[in-house]
């Protein structure tokens, strides 16, 4: 854990006790502040109780008498509409904050030798396979690394600071609005495209969370930004002009004058050396398919540079990679069908990665929408079938209707069985796998708690599947 001094000797309400409020009071605890816990879940509360934290509803609280409240992330900070404890902590005059904000006021108190490094990176597709990605590169050379934020533990839960750590974070969009005093020695802004925009208020408010990441930069700072969409470009041309820190452009789609970029499977380093050199053949890592991946890779490679890798440490690093769990990730192989769990691809630009990586597909899709899939139509020749899941089912299989075989199967484990009964029929046929991908393009909440939980389920069903195909050659 670690302590958070700035607001000693002075009350603090932490509000929502998940995951990283939990932390956030805990952590004000251990720097002396006198913490009021709320949620609206009686079993978090009951959770925070166990552990002798003072529950107080906020309802019959007085703000004016908090040095500051701590907002889970998942709670609406101004877009549909600020929650009721937003509005009464501005009329009291109260900051909001987030247990990011926590971290890095705790940085910046501890004495200067103390201080560790952190990167941080966001964007809206690939940041938690580059965050793990970054994080086991620097591991490799040895380097003391801490992973957290949005992914793995929430941040104010890893080892305390010391002054050879690296502190490697993945931050949401909703982390970044609650943020103001981060300190990244590296930010990575990987991409931006919609999403969450209710949350945001639309594209120029999302963006804006997003480039959070950059600020308090300074000279000796490394901005690493993806410039492969118009808004990545955008920023990166908008903060070259102000000339600040390092800027690295990175990119998947075209080769660059200065920066690092991936183009037809290999990688190219333009920016620590004087001339364009090619580094490495991605092809050799095998948990990196497809273009997103070398933007992954791009990006990390460039991290893992800013801090003081060398070139051969990066890039052995990328090598070894294992991957990411429910991104891209092969979860059984069964009779010549390959099993890829995708359950993080919440939305149609993630789906569309995973989609642009094979040639021939039995796709499973659906959840919650947050768009349709129409935009995914260069890409419905890839698709031999599609498997439909949840509350997009009948919508996603209009868009599909006379492009794409589909079938409306309502519930995973469903889907899964009919999808291997036609990928066998595709093996048995002659062809060499067939690939069974599950890439939702959803969320995840109409029928699980996330995208974790989904990805597990689909585990689960593989692996039945599995077990009932071992029997079968047992009595025959």
């Amino acid at each position: 854990m670690i302590p958070v001094a700035a607001f000693a000797d002075r009350e603090v309400l932490v509000f929502g006790l998940a995951r990283s409020g939990l932390a956030s009071a805990r952590a004000l605890r251990a720097g002396q502040a006198r913490v009021l816990a709320w949620d609206q879940s009686p079993a978090a509360r009951e959770a925070a109780a166990a552990e002798g934290f003072d529950l107080v509803d906020p309802q019959g609280l007085d703000f004016s008498r908090l040095a500051a409240v701590v907002l889970s992330p998942g709670v609406p900070l101004t877009h549909p509409a600020p929650h009721p404890v937003v509005v009464q902590a501005r009329e009291a005059g109260v900051e909001v904050i987030g247990d990011i904000e926590l971290f890095a006021r705790a940085v910046a108190e501890a004495p200067e030798h103390k201080r560790p490094t952190v990167v941080a990176i966001t964007g809206t597709n690939g940041k938690s396979t580059t965050t793990a990605l970054i994080a086991h590169v620097l591991a490799e050379a040895g380097r003391d690394v801490r992973i957290g934020g949005n992914i793995g533990w929430g941040v104010l839960g890893l080892a305390p600071m010391h002054g050879g750590a690296v502190y490697v974070l993945e931050l949401s969009s909703y982390q970044l609005d609650l943020t103001s005093s981060l300190h990244a020695k590296v930010a990575v802004l990987l991409n931006i495209s919609p999403d969450h925009l209710d949350r945001h208020g639309g594209m120029e408010g999302y963006a804006a969370a997003k480039r959070r990441i950059l600020l308090n930069q300074t000279h000796g700072d490394t901005a690493v930004i993806g410039v492969d969409d118009v808004w990545g470009e955008r920023i990166c041309t908008e903060i070259t002009a102000a000339n600040r820190r390092t800027i690295w452009p990175i990119s998947a789609r075209k080769a660059l004058s200065r920066g690092v970029y991936g183009l037809e499977g290999r990688l190219y380093d333009a920016a620590t050396t004087d001339r364009v050199s090619e580094v490495a053949d991605l092809a050799g890592a095998r948990s990196l398919p497809g273009r997103h991946n070398t933007q992954n890779a791009a990006a990390a490679y460039a991290a893992a540079r800013a801090v003081g890798l060398s070139r051969e440490e990066a890039v052995a690093g990328l090598m070894s990679f294992p991957g990411l769990a429910h991104r891209m990730e092969t979860v059984g192989s069964l009779t010549g069908v390959r099993f890829v769990n995708d359950s993080k691809a919440t939305n149609v630009d993630a789906a569309r990665q995973a989609l642009a990586s094979y040639r021939r597909i039995h796709w499973i899709a659906g959840g919650r929408p947050k768009s349709g899939i129409g935009e995914l139509a260069d890409l419905f020749g890839v698709i031999a079938k599609a498997y439909l899941i949840g509350e997009a089912a009948a919508d996603f299989a209009a868009t599909l209707e006379g492009e794409v075989p589909t079938m409306i199967c309502g519930e995973l484990q469903t889907a899964v069985r009919a999808a291997y009964a036609d990928a066998a029929r595709d093996v048995r046929a002659g062809a060499d796998e067939a690939i069974v991908l599950f890439s939702p393009a959803c969320a995840s909440f109409d029928q699980f708690t996330d995208f974790e939980a989904r990805g597990e389920a689909f585990r689960a069903a593989v692996q039945a599947l599995a077990v009932e195909a071992s029997r079968e050659e047992s009595v025959s």
